[in-house]
């Protein structure tokens, strides 16, 4: 107390200078310990993602055959891009690829979570033959359905044949208005499997008490999946959709087995148009700029889906659940 009879405000525990200069080692081990923590992922990173991506920067402004000295090309293989009319083609085709694999492959995925995350024996066998695409590589998938399809000698036409079904006799990788829609069901085909278990993770991780609540409140049904399922898998549908995204930006040797971008152009995306400018045409400098435009895309669309969803603020979904 004071003279005065007042009460002196309790000093704050580590305000102080001292306290500061002991707590001071410690966090300088804590940060060391985080900076060796992340050194590998900062050095793969660099040489995996950083380096070749400047290096396609540089590039870029260069024309190089792929054999001989780069030249000095300034802005011409950009000023080539937009006014290229295959690489505007190419970017829509991009676009409808990343759109309709949302649209098929996210409601598919994530109805098919919610029904193996049962823990009902039929449901986890069911679960351990659905994942068998993932076990295949793209390649051997495409060779596959391109065999089935095939309008002569196909199982699809055969099949068509013997129980007259003559809506099936198409020439479904041949078709303008029919191969995009082909493609994008035979990728769906290989990756809902994927998406399918991060769901099925998502929906064990949510806690029963929260379902028992909803329940007294009325809910049921429809209603538990609306007010208490979806709120709870919005981190895992962010996830989900900016793999499904960015992934479906890279998406090249099934294209380049079933189609390679015909007929025409319609089912030709950037990446394989990238492939077509520097490997059959070898203009590396121009195909560099494409190389440059996905990668931007990815990244943009990647922290675009983190910023507008609030998945980087890592905020718990289940506060107050236990």
């Amino acid at each position: 107390m004071t003279a005065a009879g007042h009460i002196r405000p309790a000093r704050r525990q580590g305000a102080g200078p001292a306290a500061r200069k002991r707590n001071a080692p410690a966090q300088r081990g804590l940060a060391l310990a985080d900076l060796i923590g992340l050194a590998p992922a900062v050095v793969l990173f660099g040489i995996f993602i950083l380096v070749p991506l400047l290096g396609a920067v540089v590039l870029s402004f260069f024309r190089w055959n792929g054999l001989g000295t780069p030249h000095w090309a300034g802005l011409s293989n950009w000023s080539q891009f937009f006014h290229d009319p295959v690489a505007g083609q190419s970017l829509v085709v991009t676009a409808k690829v990343i759109g309709l694999s949302w649209v098929v492959q996210t409601p598919i995925s994530m109805a098919l979570g919610l029904f193996i995350a049962g823990r009902q024996r039929y449901r986890t066998v069911y679960a351990t033959i659905y994942v068998l695409p993932l076990l295949l590589s793209t390649a051997g998938i495409a060779l596959v359905w391109e065999g089935m399809l095939d309008p002569n000698f196909g199982a699809v036409t055969a099949l068509s044949k013997s129980l007259h079904l003559g809506f099936l006799q198409q020439n479904w990788l041949g078709s303008a208005n029919l191969t995009l829609y082909v493609v994008v069901a035979i990728i769906a085909w290989q990756f809902i499997p994927f998406h399918t278990l991060l769901y099925q993770v998502g929906r064990r991780g949510i806690p029963g008490v929260l379902y028992e609540a909803a329940t007294l409140d009325g809910a049921s049904g429809f209603a538990l999946f609306w007010r208490v399922t979806l709120p709870q898998l919005r981190y895992t549908l962010v996830t989900s959709s900016t793999l499904m995204i960015v992934g479906a930006l890279t998406y090249f040797d099934i294209i380049y087995i079933l189609t390679d971008g015909g007929p025409g152009y319609t089912s030709r995306v950037l990446s394989l148009d990238m492939y077509h400018e520097a490997f059959l045409q070898n203009q590396f400098g121009y195909a560099s700029v494409l190389a440059v435009v996905l990668g931007v895309a990815g990244l943009v669309i990647a922290l675009g889906l983190a910023r507008a969803s609030g998945f980087t603020s890592m905020g718990s979904q289940q506060e107050g659940a236990t």
